[in-house]
């Protein structure tokens, strides 16, 4: 439902006290005052700490740093008489024990009064005692209709005519930022070439990558790595080449719905932050990286606010890619984390909007411990598929030796034998492989000439790799994978015949 639909039901549904959490002030008192005028002319009463009541001559200044004051107001409006109370910050004295009680005993009054307070606030802070009479409201977000108008009315004072192309590229970039953010930095590129041009999109851009910086729960990745630069795991990239298309309009008219996911099951250093970031390059679509224990603050509802802070910008950021790196270390144990339960409150906002979300964040969660996701993680729905990636054969790490040595030595690939390689590591991943060729440039610099194939047999002699160091666990990952409970990312895995056999 949108805002302007839900804040009009709660109005004529006489809910007394809505919390709203926002940093765009401006934008939602806007759209209150358009909502309350709609809603028999109801007068509109705004007060801030420092300045009291405000745009009233009456009460001009009326409960001007004194916040209980404040409240004391909405008695002597007359009780026929409808009105709408906007309280900018006032999350900040929620924990006052008088501001509590006289909350309360307003909710309890304003039931059958038209009168609504409206408590605005940068972020979600709601004392245990309120949380049943104050009522949570989102503000979205620009849609890209609001921002198509903010963008012509500001073309209204230049000379500018962009062209279809960039006016639809500006307006998808600007996705994801606050009007007020839209504004600045729109007048930032009037203000320094008398216009806006096609290549002020990047600065557009740039103050995404400010904003989600300092919502410090996103990351923006920058993806250069391609899908030729994942050495093997066929099956996942002719999967992944095939839905390159499915973000464009013309797959919404064919009736392709959005990919929801994908789950990357599999050892350490096979490549599933690498497929994540080909992923975003080879679909052109920006990334962004979840650090799920950002997620968790002290303040009791803080980190569920967090989360749906996190889904609002993902989504308006849409069409994207939502990496989650090790999501099985951010949920692992859930019945037995002693949080009050917020742990568990998390994950099950995190999963419902997993399962019904319909904007296009296409979401790629990594995780190493199966066994440690929680059941409904894996259910159906959540992702469009399961794949597990496991330790590359000998066909694939040839692939891998090939596409680090064609990067490093480019003018003389010819001089080493892959082949050899490839045979002589196996239970190698693709990390490991990567740090023998380190090792074995280390060898070769120290002696004044280039690295040689018996440089890098030398040093794959002395690493260890994962799979012996941590046999049982790679093995028990193995066999589930064999089982048939997730799709294998590689083509003639040994797994398959495993399988066949079975």
């Amino acid at each position: 439902m949108a805002f302007r639909d839900e804040f009009k039901l709660l109005m004529r549904s006489r809910y007394p006290l809505i919390y709203i959490p926002t940093y765009e002030e401006e934008r939602v008192e806007g759209a209150i005052r358009e909502e309350a005028a709609l809603q028999g002319n109801r007068s509109v009463y705004t007060w801030d700490f420092v300045d009291g009541y405000q745009g009233n001559p009456n009460d001009a200044g009326f409960g001007k740093r004194n916040p209980l004051q404040a409240l004391e107001l909405v008695e002597k409006i007359p009780a026929t008489a409808g009105a709408v109370f906007i309280l900018r910050d006032y999350h900040r004295f929620l924990d006052d024990v008088a501001i509590s009680r006289k909350l309360r005993n307003l909710a309890k009054l304003l039931k059958s009064q038209p009168k609504n307070i409206v408590l605005l606030s940068p972020r979600l802070a709601i004392p245990d005692d309120l949380t049943e009479v104050l009522t949570v409201m989102e503000f979205p977000l620009p849609t890209g209709g609001e921002i198509k108008q903010e963008v012509e009315r500001l073309l209204q004072g230049t000379t500018n005519k962009l062209s279809g192309k960039v006016f639809d590229d500006l307006i998808r970039s600007c996705q994801g930022l606050s009007m007020e953010r839209i504004r600045r930095v729109l007048a930032k590129a009037i203000v320094t070439h008398g216009e806006i041009q096609p290549e002020d999109v990047d600065l557009v851009l740039e103050e995404k990558r400010q904003t989600i910086r300092q919502t410090q729960i996103l990351d923006f990745i920058p993806a250069t790595e391609q899908i030729s630069d994942i050495g093997g795991l066929d099956n996942l990239k002719d999967w992944l080449v095939r839905r390159g298309g499915s973000f464009t309009e013309k797959a919404r008219q064919y009736g392709l719905p959005h990919p929801r996911g994908l789950l990357l099951v599999g050892i350490q250093g096979t490549g599933k932050s690498l497929s994540a970031k080909a992923i975003a390059h080879n679909w052109h679509l920006p990334l962004l990286r979840l650090d799920v224990g950002r997620l968790f603050a002290g303040l009791v509802g803080e980190s569920e606010s967090r989360t749906r802070q996190m889904i609002q910008v993902a989504e308006a950021l849409a069409p994207c890619i939502l990496w989650i790196d090790e999501i099985d270390k951010s949920f692992a144990g859930l019945g037995s984390k002693g949080d009050a339960g917020t742990t568990n409150r998390v994950f099950g906002t995190f999963i419902t909007w997993l399962a019904e979300k319909t904007s296009p964040v296409f979401v790629v969660a990594t995780a190493n411990d199966i066994q440690a996701l929680p059941p409904e993680m894996l259910r159906k729905g959540r992702f469009d598929e399961i794949f597990f990636i496991g330790l590359p054969t000998q066909v694939e790490r040839k692939a891998i030796f090939e596409v680090h040595l064609s990067r490093l030595r480019s003018h003389n690939l010819k001089n080493y034998d892959i082949d050899r390689l490839a045979y002589e590591t196996p239970d190698f991943s693709g990390a490991e492989i990567e740090q023998t060729l380190i090792e074995a440039m280390h060898i070769g610099f120290s002696q004044n000439r280039d690295f040689t194939t018996d440089d890098i047999l030398e040093a794959a002699s002395q690493i260890i790799p994962l799979a012996r160091t941590a046999q049982e666990q790679i093995q028990q990952l193995q066999e589930w994978a064999a089982s048939g409970r997730a799709r294998l990312a590689s083509k003639n895995s040994p797994l398959d015949n495993w399988r066949q056999s079975n």
